[in-house]
Parts: C-alpha cells; sequence; structure tokens
C-alpha cells in the first residue's frame, strides 16, 4: 500500500517502512507524528482511492531525527554598477519513518 502525502507545501510517495526528509517538524526524536492531508492511496492490487474518499486517510510516522541540508550558495550581481553579494543556506529537514497507512 502506498500513500501521497502533503506535508511543507510539497508531496511525497510513501509506503510502510520508508524514510523520507521533509521540512522541519516539532519534536523530539522518536515522537509520533501523523500525516492527515494525504492526496490519494493506491491499494495492494493498484486502486487508486482519491478525493472525497481520502479525507479520513492517515498515515502515522515516527521522527527519526533531523539534519541539515547541503549549502547553497546564492551570488547576487549588478552589472556596471560594482555590486556583488554572496551569501549560503542550509535547509533543515526532519527524517520520518512512516509506521502504518490509515484508511
Amino acid at each position: 500500500m502506498q500513500a501521497v502525502i502533503e506535508t511543507g507545501g510539497k508531496q511525497y510517495r510513501v509506503s510502510p517502512g520508508d524514510t523520507i526528509q521533509v521540512e522541519t517538524l516539532a519534536g523530539e526524536p522518536g515522537q509520533e507524528v501523523e500525516f492527515d492531508r494525504v492526496v490519494a492511496v493506491f491499494g495492494d492490487s493498484n486502486e487508486l482511492i482519491a478525493g472525497d474518499a481520502v479525507k479520513q486517510a492517515r498515515v502515522k510516522g515516527t521522527i527519526a531525527g533531523h539534519s541539515r541540508g547541503d549549502k547553497l550558495l546564492v551570488f547576487k550581481f549588478k552589472r556596471k554598477k560594482q555590486y556583488k553579494r554572496t551569501i549560503g543556506h542550509r535547509q533543515n529537514y526532519t527524517a520520518v519513518t512512516v509506521g502504518e497507512i490509515l484508511v
């Protein structure tokens, strides 16, 4: 069974046992988390459940840990004005291990 969940403005296709990196969630490692924004569910026999039928669906998981992504360099430049600026950004992530999909 697989599900498509939405968190942090992004959609992820998950199945039980998967570990995904999502935008930072509040909580400590080992704490349970529940995703209630389920977009679609794929059953074992490949039937698609979507729309109003998945309003009650939930995906449960546990927080595996918090981490940070790779540094991205942002370079701003305006020609003929002697303006150059370099800054960096590292995004915070939370690793979530998917436990079960409840339909």
